[in-house]
Protein backbone atom coordinates (compact mmCIF):
# COMPACT_ATOMS: atom_id res chain seq x y z
CA UNK A 1 0.00 0.00 0.00
CA UNK A 2 1.23 3.23 -1.31
CA UNK A 3 2.16 5.77 1.47
CA UNK A 4 0.11 9.28 1.65
CA UNK A 5 1.44 12.05 -0.27
CA UNK A 6 2.90 15.41 1.40
CA UNK A 7 -0.24 16.91 -0.25
CA UNK A 8 -2.97 14.95 1.30
CA UNK A 9 -1.40 14.92 4.95
CA UNK A 10 -3.45 16.69 7.32
CA UNK A 11 -1.94 20.06 9.26
CA UNK A 12 0.42 19.29 11.99
CA UNK A 13 2.60 22.16 13.92
CA UNK A 14 6.30 21.67 14.95
CA UNK A 15 4.69 20.17 18.85
CA UNK A 16 2.79 17.39 17.04
CA UNK A 17 -0.56 19.18 17.85
CA UNK A 18 -3.13 18.43 14.64
CA UNK A 19 -3.96 21.66 13.15
CA UNK A 20 -7.74 21.39 12.92
CA UNK A 21 -9.93 24.43 13.81
CA UNK A 22 -10.26 27.51 12.06
CA UNK A 23 -11.24 30.79 13.26
CA UNK A 24 -12.35 33.42 10.45
CA UNK A 25 -12.43 37.16 10.89
CA UNK A 26 -15.32 38.19 8.38
CA UNK A 27 -14.84 42.05 9.32
CA UNK A 28 -13.09 43.87 11.68
CA UNK A 29 -16.22 46.47 12.30
CA UNK A 30 -18.75 46.00 14.89
CA UNK A 31 -21.95 48.04 15.88
CA UNK A 32 -20.28 47.82 19.44
CA UNK A 33 -17.22 49.43 21.25
CA UNK A 34 -16.38 47.24 24.33
CA UNK A 35 -14.42 48.62 26.39
CA UNK A 36 -12.07 45.40 27.04
CA UNK A 37 -11.69 45.16 23.10
CA UNK A 38 -11.81 48.39 21.25
CA UNK A 39 -10.95 51.90 21.81
CA UNK A 40 -13.74 54.64 21.47
CA UNK A 41 -12.62 55.97 17.93
CA UNK A 42 -11.57 52.93 15.99
CA UNK A 43 -10.32 52.99 12.59
CA UNK A 44 -11.26 50.32 10.63
CA UNK A 45 -9.52 48.90 7.25
CA UNK A 46 -10.81 50.35 3.93
CA UNK A 47 -12.96 48.05 2.29
CA UNK A 48 -10.24 47.31 -0.56
CA UNK A 49 -8.45 45.75 1.99
CA UNK A 50 -11.31 43.14 2.91
CA UNK A 51 -11.31 39.68 1.25
CA UNK A 52 -14.42 39.38 -0.60
CA UNK A 53 -17.05 36.51 0.59
CA UNK A 54 -15.86 34.36 -2.00
CA UNK A 55 -12.73 34.74 -1.03
CA UNK A 56 -13.10 33.79 2.43
CA UNK A 57 -15.11 31.01 1.09
CA UNK A 58 -12.04 29.88 -1.35
CA UNK A 59 -10.07 30.17 1.89
CA UNK A 60 -11.83 28.35 3.77
CA UNK A 61 -12.76 25.23 2.04
CA UNK A 62 -8.95 24.72 1.26
CA UNK A 63 -8.56 24.37 5.33
CA UNK A 64 -11.42 21.79 5.18
CA UNK A 65 -9.40 19.61 2.44
CA UNK A 66 -6.20 20.33 4.56
CA UNK A 67 -8.22 18.78 7.30
CA UNK A 68 -9.79 21.43 9.04
CA UNK A 69 -12.86 20.11 11.12
CA UNK A 70 -14.16 23.28 12.73
CA UNK A 71 -15.03 26.49 11.53
CA UNK A 72 -15.88 29.66 13.61
CA UNK A 73 -16.89 32.93 12.21
CA UNK A 74 -16.47 35.99 13.81
CA UNK A 75 -15.17 39.45 13.91
CA UNK A 76 -15.65 42.20 15.13
CA UNK A 77 -19.29 41.28 14.53
CA UNK A 78 -19.73 38.79 11.90
CA UNK A 79 -23.26 39.91 11.38
CA UNK A 80 -23.43 43.31 10.26
CA UNK A 81 -21.20 42.02 7.19
CA UNK A 82 -22.81 43.12 4.09
CA UNK A 83 -24.32 39.69 2.15
CA UNK A 84 -22.46 37.18 5.38
CA UNK A 85 -25.58 34.80 5.16
CA UNK A 86 -24.73 34.12 1.37
CA UNK A 87 -21.42 32.71 3.07
CA UNK A 88 -22.80 31.28 5.81
CA UNK A 89 -24.85 29.03 3.28
CA UNK A 90 -21.94 28.18 1.28
CA UNK A 91 -19.77 27.15 3.94
CA UNK A 92 -22.67 24.68 5.51
CA UNK A 93 -22.40 22.93 2.15
CA UNK A 94 -18.90 21.74 4.04
CA UNK A 95 -21.17 20.51 7.33
CA UNK A 96 -24.25 18.64 5.09
CA UNK A 97 -21.33 16.23 2.69
CA UNK A 98 -19.82 15.84 5.90
CA UNK A 99 -16.32 17.14 5.27
CA UNK A 100 -16.76 19.50 8.39
CA UNK A 101 -17.73 18.97 11.73
CA UNK A 102 -19.09 22.13 12.43
CA UNK A 103 -19.85 25.16 11.24
CA UNK A 104 -20.11 28.27 14.36
CA UNK A 105 -20.16 31.79 15.06
CA UNK A 106 -19.31 33.90 18.14
CA UNK A 107 -21.32 37.43 17.80
CA UNK A 108 -22.94 39.87 20.36
CA UNK A 109 -26.18 39.50 19.84
CA UNK A 110 -27.08 42.59 18.11
CA UNK A 111 -28.21 40.86 14.54
CA UNK A 112 -29.40 37.32 15.64
CA UNK A 113 -33.23 38.58 15.49
CA UNK A 114 -32.85 38.87 11.89
CA UNK A 115 -30.84 36.01 11.24
CA UNK A 116 -31.46 33.42 13.56
CA UNK A 117 -33.68 30.84 11.45
CA UNK A 118 -31.30 31.77 8.30
CA UNK A 119 -28.28 30.01 10.54
CA UNK A 120 -30.20 26.93 11.36
CA UNK A 121 -30.96 26.44 8.04
CA UNK A 122 -27.28 26.89 6.57
CA UNK A 123 -26.03 24.15 9.44
CA UNK A 124 -25.09 26.19 12.00
CA UNK A 125 -26.22 24.17 15.38
CA UNK A 126 -24.49 26.11 18.28
CA UNK A 127 -23.47 29.92 18.65
CA UNK A 128 -21.67 32.13 21.45
CA UNK A 129 -22.64 35.25 22.54
CA UNK A 130 -20.77 37.79 24.29
CA UNK A 131 -23.03 38.99 27.08
CA UNK A 132 -20.94 40.08 30.00
CA UNK A 133 -24.18 41.75 32.41
CA UNK A 134 -27.45 41.44 32.74
CA UNK A 135 -27.85 45.19 33.98
CA UNK A 136 -29.12 47.58 31.29
CA UNK A 137 -26.76 50.45 32.41
CA UNK A 138 -23.77 48.41 33.22
CA UNK A 139 -24.91 46.98 29.90
CA UNK A 140 -24.59 50.33 27.93
CA UNK A 141 -21.64 51.57 29.57
CA UNK A 142 -19.34 48.25 29.01
CA UNK A 143 -20.61 48.18 25.45
CA UNK A 144 -20.50 51.97 25.29
CA UNK A 145 -24.12 52.49 22.97
CA UNK A 146 -25.42 48.93 23.16
CA UNK A 147 -28.95 48.03 24.49
CA UNK A 148 -29.54 45.12 26.74
CA UNK A 149 -32.91 44.43 25.70
CA UNK A 150 -32.25 44.08 21.56
CA UNK A 151 -29.80 41.32 22.94
CA UNK A 152 -31.94 39.49 25.10
CA UNK A 153 -34.25 39.74 22.57
CA UNK A 154 -31.99 38.30 20.08
CA UNK A 155 -30.95 35.27 22.56
CA UNK A 156 -34.70 34.38 22.53
CA UNK A 157 -35.21 34.41 19.09
CA UNK A 158 -31.80 32.40 18.47
CA UNK A 159 -32.80 29.52 21.36
CA UNK A 160 -36.12 29.68 19.95
CA UNK A 161 -35.18 28.74 16.35
CA UNK A 162 -33.09 25.38 17.92
CA UNK A 163 -29.99 27.17 18.33
CA UNK A 164 -27.68 26.00 21.17
CA UNK A 165 -26.31 28.80 22.99
CA UNK A 166 -23.15 29.75 24.99
CA UNK A 167 -22.86 32.92 26.64
CA UNK A 168 -19.25 34.35 26.71
CA UNK A 169 -19.01 36.75 29.77
CA UNK A 170 -15.47 38.24 30.32
CA UNK A 171 -14.58 39.20 34.13
CA UNK A 172 -13.98 42.57 34.51
CA UNK A 173 -13.21 43.33 38.21
CA UNK A 174 -15.40 46.12 40.07
CA UNK A 175 -17.78 46.13 36.78
CA UNK A 176 -19.69 42.73 36.58
CA UNK A 177 -17.81 40.84 39.56
CA UNK A 178 -21.06 41.48 41.66
CA UNK A 179 -22.76 39.42 39.06
CA UNK A 180 -21.35 36.17 39.08
CA UNK A 181 -23.94 33.83 40.79
CA UNK A 182 -26.71 36.33 38.50
CA UNK A 183 -24.93 35.00 35.35
CA UNK A 184 -25.18 31.54 36.26
CA UNK A 185 -28.77 31.36 37.98
CA UNK A 186 -29.85 33.19 34.74
CA UNK A 187 -27.74 31.13 32.37
CA UNK A 188 -29.42 27.73 34.30
CA UNK A 189 -33.11 29.00 34.37
CA UNK A 190 -33.05 29.96 30.14
CA UNK A 191 -30.89 26.49 29.48
CA UNK A 192 -27.56 28.12 28.21
CA UNK A 193 -23.93 26.77 29.31
CA UNK A 194 -21.62 29.74 30.28
CA UNK A 195 -18.12 30.33 29.73
CA UNK A 196 -16.31 32.91 32.09
CA UNK A 197 -12.87 34.62 30.19
CA UNK A 198 -10.03 36.64 31.76
CA UNK A 199 -9.60 39.90 29.76
CA UNK A 200 -6.83 39.76 27.74
CA UNK A 201 -3.60 42.30 26.80
CA UNK A 202 -4.60 42.91 22.96
CA UNK A 203 -4.74 46.63 21.30
CA UNK A 204 -4.65 50.22 23.06
CA UNK A 205 -7.41 50.81 25.05
CA UNK A 206 -7.47 54.83 25.19
CA UNK A 207 -6.97 55.96 29.17
CA UNK A 208 -8.28 52.52 29.67
CA UNK A 209 -5.89 50.22 32.10
CA UNK A 210 -6.24 46.64 31.76
CA UNK A 211 -4.21 46.40 35.00
CA UNK A 212 -7.80 47.54 36.34
CA UNK A 213 -10.14 45.18 34.21
CA UNK A 214 -8.24 42.05 34.82
CA UNK A 215 -9.67 39.93 37.43
CA UNK A 216 -8.36 35.93 37.48
CA UNK A 217 -10.88 33.32 36.89
CA UNK A 218 -9.60 31.46 40.23
CA UNK A 219 -10.87 34.41 42.64
CA UNK A 220 -14.44 33.81 40.39
CA UNK A 221 -14.68 30.49 40.65
CA UNK A 222 -13.84 30.61 44.33
CA UNK A 223 -16.83 32.75 44.57
CA UNK A 224 -18.74 30.65 42.29
CA UNK A 225 -18.59 27.75 45.13
CA UNK A 226 -19.81 29.37 47.71
CA UNK A 227 -23.11 29.07 46.35
CA UNK A 228 -23.15 26.34 43.64
CA UNK A 229 -21.66 22.86 43.44
CA UNK A 230 -19.40 22.59 40.48
CA UNK A 231 -18.42 18.97 39.67
CA UNK A 232 -15.55 18.18 36.80
CA UNK A 233 -16.37 17.65 33.32
CA UNK A 234 -14.40 15.87 30.36
CA UNK A 235 -16.46 17.88 28.09
CA UNK A 236 -14.42 19.94 25.45
CA UNK A 237 -15.89 21.62 22.27
CA UNK A 238 -12.51 22.21 20.29
CA UNK A 239 -11.21 25.59 22.20
CA UNK A 240 -9.61 26.08 24.99
CA UNK A 241 -12.27 26.25 27.95
CA UNK A 242 -12.45 24.07 31.14
CA UNK A 243 -15.45 22.58 31.74
CA UNK A 244 -17.61 22.24 35.44
CA UNK A 245 -21.37 21.10 35.22
CA UNK A 246 -23.54 22.91 38.05
CA UNK A 247 -25.41 20.40 40.21
CA UNK A 248 -28.25 22.76 41.11
CA UNK A 249 -28.70 23.61 37.27
CA UNK A 250 -27.55 20.76 34.85
CA UNK A 251 -25.88 23.41 32.71
CA UNK A 252 -21.59 23.51 32.09
CA UNK A 253 -19.61 26.96 33.06
CA UNK A 254 -16.65 26.72 30.87
CA UNK A 255 -13.64 29.12 31.98
CA UNK A 256 -11.13 30.29 29.53
CA UNK A 257 -7.68 31.38 31.26
CA UNK A 258 -4.90 32.64 28.71
CA UNK A 259 -3.31 34.55 31.77
CA UNK A 260 -3.44 32.48 35.05
CA UNK A 261 -3.15 28.93 32.77
CA UNK A 262 -1.99 28.70 29.49
CA UNK A 263 -3.48 26.63 27.69
CA UNK A 264 -1.54 26.12 24.66
CA UNK A 265 -0.64 22.92 24.92
CA UNK A 266 -3.72 21.61 23.55
CA UNK A 267 -4.01 24.29 21.33
CA UNK A 268 -5.22 22.94 17.69
CA UNK A 269 -6.57 26.22 16.22
CA UNK A 270 -5.45 29.30 13.82
CA UNK A 271 -7.06 33.03 12.90
CA UNK A 272 -7.16 34.22 9.30
CA UNK A 273 -8.07 37.78 9.43
CA UNK A 274 -10.44 39.94 6.71
CA UNK A 275 -7.68 40.53 5.00
CA UNK A 276 -6.31 36.76 4.28
CA UNK A 277 -3.65 37.34 7.21
CA UNK A 278 -3.08 33.84 9.09
CA UNK A 279 -2.23 33.71 12.69
CA UNK A 280 -0.73 30.77 14.45
CA UNK A 281 -1.27 32.45 17.73
CA UNK A 282 -3.65 34.74 19.37
CA UNK A 283 -0.91 36.14 21.62
CA UNK A 284 2.37 36.51 19.08
CA UNK A 285 2.80 38.52 16.35
CA UNK A 286 4.00 36.29 13.20
CA UNK A 287 1.78 35.92 10.91
CA UNK A 288 1.15 34.69 7.37
CA UNK A 289 0.32 36.34 4.15
CA UNK A 290 -2.62 34.43 2.40
CA UNK A 291 -3.94 36.63 0.07
CA UNK A 292 -1.37 36.91 -1.86
CA UNK A 293 -1.41 33.19 -2.93
CA UNK A 294 -4.85 33.28 -3.17
CA UNK A 295 -5.18 35.81 -5.92
CA UNK A 296 -2.09 35.46 -8.21
CA UNK A 297 -3.22 32.09 -8.91
CA UNK A 298 -6.52 30.48 -9.90
CA UNK A 299 -5.60 26.97 -8.53
CA UNK A 300 -5.33 26.11 -5.06
CA UNK A 301 -1.43 24.79 -4.64
CA UNK A 302 0.33 28.49 -3.70
CA UNK A 303 -2.67 28.73 -1.50
CA UNK A 304 -2.41 25.03 0.35
CA UNK A 305 1.28 25.78 0.03
CA UNK A 306 1.34 28.54 2.15
CA UNK A 307 -1.12 27.65 4.76
CA UNK A 308 1.52 24.64 5.27
CA UNK A 309 4.56 26.70 5.55
CA UNK A 310 2.54 28.80 8.03
CA UNK A 311 1.34 25.67 10.34
CA UNK A 312 5.50 24.72 10.36
CA UNK A 313 5.82 28.58 12.07
CA UNK A 314 3.31 27.90 14.52
CA UNK A 315 4.83 28.76 17.89
CA UNK A 316 4.36 26.38 21.43
CA UNK A 317 2.73 29.13 23.20
CA UNK A 318 1.77 33.04 23.95
CA UNK A 319 3.41 35.11 26.19
CA UNK A 320 0.56 37.27 27.91
CA UNK A 321 1.06 38.90 30.51
CA UNK A 322 -0.83 41.82 32.86
CA UNK A 323 0.80 43.93 35.24
CA UNK A 324 1.65 47.83 36.12
CA UNK A 325 5.15 47.27 34.51
CA UNK A 326 3.65 46.89 31.20
CA UNK A 327 1.12 48.72 30.54
CA UNK A 328 1.60 48.24 26.32
CA UNK A 329 -0.76 45.50 25.19
CA UNK A 330 1.23 42.56 24.86
CA UNK A 331 -0.14 42.60 21.75
CA UNK A 332 -0.74 45.68 19.89
CA UNK A 333 -3.55 44.60 16.88
CA UNK A 334 -7.02 44.88 18.91
CA UNK A 335 -9.11 41.52 19.47
CA UNK A 336 -11.42 42.88 16.47
CA UNK A 337 -8.47 41.83 13.90
CA UNK A 338 -8.56 38.23 14.73
CA UNK A 339 -11.66 37.71 16.28
CA UNK A 340 -10.17 36.34 19.97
Amino acid sequence: MSSPSADTLPLIDPFGRAVNYLRISVTDRCDLRCVYCMAEDMSFLPKAEVLSLEEIDRLASAFVRLGTRKLRLTGGEPLVRRDIMNLIRSLGRHVKSGALDELTLTTNGTMLFKHAAGLVEAGVRRINVSLDTLDPHKFQAITRWGKLSKILEGIRVARDAGLAIKINCVALKGVNDDEFHTMVEWCGQEGYDLTFIEVMPMGELGDLSRCDQYLPLSVVRAELQTRWTLDESDYRTGGPARYVTVGETGRRIGFITPMTHNFCESCNRVRLTCTGTLYMCLGQEDAADLRTPLRVSDSDALLEQAIREAIVRKPKGHDFIIDRRHQAPAVPRHMSVTGG
